[in-house]
């Protein structure tokens, strides 16, 4: 029980430092982010276009575009919100 408080307390005032936080979240890392959430995205915009159009022809051809700006629009996300300060 002491020794789960301990690294309770240990955890809880760990304090790292803004060049610390923004260095640990390389660029690459935003890209593997970024592709494995479109492809979760991705899937949902093709059921939910599926079902609107009836169409797999149009709901492929619509999830395509999705995955792709979205990915771009993630990417650049991530990476601003790597350089806030606020929050770290």
């Amino acid at each position: 029980m002491v020794v789960d408080q301990m690294i309770l307390d240990k955890v809880a005032t760990k304090k790292t430092s803004y060049e610390t936080d923004r260095a640990s979240e390389k660029p690459l890392r935003s890209v593997a982010k970024a592709i494995s959430w479109r492809i979760v995205g991705t899937l949902d915009t093709l059921i939910v276009s599926y079902v609107l159009t009836g169409e797999i022809a149009l709901a492929t051809s619509i999830a395509s575009i999705d995955f792709v700006t979205k990915m771009i629009l993630y990417f650049f996300h991530e990476r601003i919100w790597n350089r806030i300060k606020w929050g770290k």
